[in-house]
């Protein structure tokens, strides 16, 4: 019998780790043992289980998982002499021997920096408000050294002593949200104390550098969906208000978990306006942002009426939006959860951008959606493995 692809244990894993973290943070806050920072519990160490190095070694990832198993089940020896006293000692020194057995890690492997933030939330929800925000202030601030697409080539990055880091990367966007809001605010230095990276926390408040980090996401996914034809790390479908037919308007997040949404850039005519599909939710996106008219029988009636989520859906495909050809007629593809996961070019089958396992490049839309249905995206603590 084969043994489970390491994506899925591997995946339980982190994720255990980082509940018992956020579960230590809140018993310490509430203890007031640690304050707030930036509105948030503050991390009150200096370290951190990495969750970052885990997975990308699984060698050290199989030793913490016989660890813990070690630690459950020298506890339920524990419990197991409690109730039965007459063999105490005997199942305490099995326990105990389980505790020296087990393959401990090495600490400097395990464990590594943490700041006040590192378990802080985005409280953006990743909208299309924020990323427009977002985009605005990346231009003012990091475009000189970051660059344009975000690949750490702007005009004042050979004149660093320490050239910036590319943000189209899988490790960079594995980093821990509340790190990455810590660095934008406090800037970073090499091990000499030399600043590699200014602070901004005068020049931009805590929704500010929220909303760079959002907007850093979208051109990650944007750069990278056009130059290696893939996004680096998944991302979700931007949060915004949609009007459907005659009704209110809604926010997108509620469509989250029970349904896949297509989102479909076009340019608002009714008789162009796409067909339904039973197997999403169609969603329709247009530069104007206005709420549809006389949409004709089939066809669908669901459209963004946030003014930023044309600007935002382009950058994502990583699409010119001077290219009205290459634009009209996108589509985007997101699974149920609300990650987003392939996009259609006009008139051709879509194409998964964010893959899980060896798949092929473009598939029939049925494939596809059985595909995304089989294969999620896996959670992990400081980024996601596709």
């Amino acid at each position: 019998m084969n043994a489970p692809p390491p994506q899925y244990w591997l995946n339980a894993l982190l994720i255990g780790i980082e509940h018992a973290q956020l579960f230590l943070l809140r018993v310490w806050h509430a203890l007031g043992l640690t304050g707030d920072s930036h509105g948030q519990p503050a991390w009150p160490w200096a370290q951190r289980i990495v969750g970052e190095t885990l997975l990308i070694d699984l060698g050290l990832a199989r030793q913490l998982l016989w660890c813990v198993a070690a630690m459950v089940f020298a506890l339920l020896a524990v419990l197991v002499a409690i109730l039965w006293k007459r063999r105490r000692l005997p199942v305490l020194a099995v326990g105990a021997l389980a505790l020296v057995v087990a393959p401990w890690p090495a600490s400097s492997l395990l464990f590594g920096p943490a700041v006040p933030t590192s378990f802080h939330a985005s409280p953006t929800h990743f909208s299309v408000d924020a990323i427009v925000r977002g985009q605005q202030l990346y231009t003012a601030h990091c475009v000189a050294c970051h660059g344009a697409d975000g690949r750490g080539e702007g005009p004042l990055a050979p004149t660093l002593s320490r050239w910036p880091p590319t943000i189209v990367s899988p490790l960079l966007g594995r980093r821990a949200d509340g790190e990455m809001f810590w660095h934008v605010l406090d800037g970073m230095r090499d091990k000499q104390g030399a600043i590699t990276m200014p602070a901004f926390a005068g020049e931009l408040d805590d929704d500010d550098a929220w909303a760079v980090l959002d907007y850093m996401r979208v051109l990650s996914a944007g750069t990278g969906a056009t130059v290696f034809g893939s996004w680096p790390v998944p991302l979700r479908l931007p949060d915004l208000s949609v009007q459907c037919g005659n009704n209110p308007p809604q926010t997108l997040a509620r469509w989250r978990g029970s349904q896949r949404v297509r989102v479909a850039l076009a340019d608002g005519k009714p008789e162009t306006l796409p067909l339904e599909d039973p197997r999403f939710q169609t969603l329709v996106v247009t530069r104007d942002a206005q709420p549809l008219r006389n949409v004709p029988q089939f066809r669908a009636a669901c459209i963004a009426v946030s003014p930023g989520a044309w600007q935002v859906f382009t950058r994502i495909a990583g699409l010119d939006d001077t290219q009205q050809r290459r634009v009209i007629g996108t589509t985007l593809l997101a699974d149920r959860q609300g990650w987003l996961r392939a996009r259609g070019a006009p008139g051709e089958d879509a194409e998964l951008l964010c893959k899980v396992g060896n798949v092929a490049a473009k598939q029939d839309l049925t494939a596809l959606v059985l595909e995304m249905d089989r294969e999620p995206v896996q959670f992990v603590k400081g980024g996601f493995v596709h």
